[in-house]
């Protein structure tokens, strides 16, 4: 990997990247206030679920298919595509988080870095898309390669839900590094997993995580979005 195409992943899911992604907890919020995560050690064991077996995991299949079609530019596919990770989100503040970050990160790219295919798909009336497919299309039409591309957006899910346990917990900064080293196997495996998958292998078994968005939906007292 070239040093022009880690300044870009870089800078695409880096905080400064205007997608908002700092305003949502991924239910995180409803956790720490029902008292089921109140240590580092809960926040670890809870991302790595969601990477390994969760709306992580569903990502990471949905970035590798994105990119996929983008690479042969399959348009019929990629609408396939965006509709089916529209239809994953199993609550509104799920659909809420990946559906906004996804709409700024395309709207911000085509203004700047640029992205045929993002503006193909929008044209085409696709005006609505999932943060991991936008992503995916960025970084094929960048000529990025997957397995890179995979790591940096499966290390900035992780990282986002640390920064979010940080101070919704609250942690000290030692031990959300901490987490973010224990959480660096999972980010490995899954993105190489990911990679030998399809879509036919969607699907989540983080229960709790779905209803934790759906009630912070109704939460009287809300520093996040979700």
């Amino acid at each position: 990997m070239n040093r022009a195409d880690l300044y870009k992943l870089m800078a695409w899911l880096s905080p400064s990247y205007p997608v908002g992604a700092f305003t949502y907890s991924h239910g995180l919020e409803w956790l720490v206030e029902e008292r089921s995560i109140t240590d580092a050690s809960d926040l670890v064991n809870w991302i790595g679920f969601l990477v390994q077996h969760g709306s992580g995991r569903n990502d990471s299949i949905l970035f590798s298919a994105t990119y996929a079609a983008t690479k042969v530019q399959d348009m019929p596919a990629l609408h396939r595509i965006a509709a089916l990770a529209f239809s994953l989100t199993a609550s509104r503040a799920r659909a809420l988080e990946t559906l906004s970050q996804g709409d700024a990160l395309a709207r911000v790219t085509k203004d700047t870095w640029q992205s045929s295919t993002l503006k193909q798909l929008h044209e085409d009336g696709c005006e609505t898309v999932a943060y991991p497919v936008a992503v995916a299309i960025t970084a094929c039409d960048h000529g990025i390669d997957v397995a890179p591309a995979m790591d940096a957006y499966i290390h900035g899910f992780v990282a986002n839900l640390v920064s979010a346990g940080v101070r919704l917990i609250p942690l000290g900064h030692t031990d959300g590094q901490k987490a973010m080293i224990a959480l660096k196997t999972s980010v490995e495996d899954a993105s190489r997993n990911a990679l030998g998958m399809t879509l036919d292998d969607l699907g989540s078994s983080a229960f709790l995580a779905d209803i934790a968005a759906m009630k912070h939906e109704t939460q009287y007292t809300r520093l996040f979005r979700t």
